[in-house]
């Protein structure tokens, strides 16, 4: 694998979907991940939950600390999801 690949920044970020439902996920690439998301070629939940919109996304140094953050904020319950996006790091 290409070093290239883990260097910053990373991005968490959250998308709403269709269904009212969020999903989040981690990429360096935000343009092309949620392009691929959108086409049906992203994660299997958004395959079967067609996304909306982009709510956001927040900057991380490397791959490592955006999927800590991503497992934190899957942790919360919805209604927390988007504040935690939003917080100053």
């Amino acid at each position: 694998m290409s070093t290239e690949l883990n260097e910053g920044p990373w991005y968490l970020y959250l998308i709403e979907c269709r269904d009212g439902s969020l999903y989040a996920g981690i990429t360096n690439n935000l343009t092309a991940r949620y392009q691929a998301h959108v086409e049906g070629r992203g994660a299997r939940y958004t395959r079967s939950h067609p996304p909306a919109r982009l709510i956001g996304a927040r900057p991380y140094a490397d791959r490592s600390t955006a999927s800590r953050a991503e497992w934190e904020i899957k942790q919360l319950p919805k209604h927390k999801k988007i504040g935690y996006l939003q917080q100053s790091q």
